[in-house]
């Protein structure tokens, strides 16, 4: 499997940092986010590192369609009927660690546009 040893998201996945998981699958982990911007907000990520969606999409659009999957089934379980699933790519749209993550944000109305 495909790790980085200073990724913080590959520590998560090694178990060597805590994290509240929500659900989890072969290929992917659902957790909590540290700082939510949302009643709801929980990071859906492939357990494989990869950068960001569109080198996971390049490299494995298999992974990419899970990590998808796993948003919906997350924000299924978590209640929500309307949710917002965001992949930040680079720093300047936001993505602070880089790691392929998607956002699943809920439970509150939702602005457009965004940030």
């Amino acid at each position: 499997m495909k790790t980085d040893d200073d990724c913080l998201f590959c520590k998560i996945v090694a178990g060597d940092i805590p994290a509240t998981v929500v659900r989890e699958s072969a290929r992917t982990v659902a957790f909590r986010d540290i700082s939510p911007q949302a009643p709801t907000h929980v990071l859906v990520i492939p357990k494989e590192h990869y950068r960001d969606a569109p080198e996971l999409a390049s490299a494995d659009p298999a992974a990419l369609a899970e990590v998808v999957s796993e948003g919906a089934a997350v924000a299924e379980a978590e209640g929500l009927g309307a949710f917002r699933l965001v992949f930040n790519t680079g720093a300047e749209a936001g993505q602070s660690v880089f790691h392929t993550h998607a956002h699943v944000l809920g439970g509150r109305t939702m602005q457009w546009p965004p940030g």
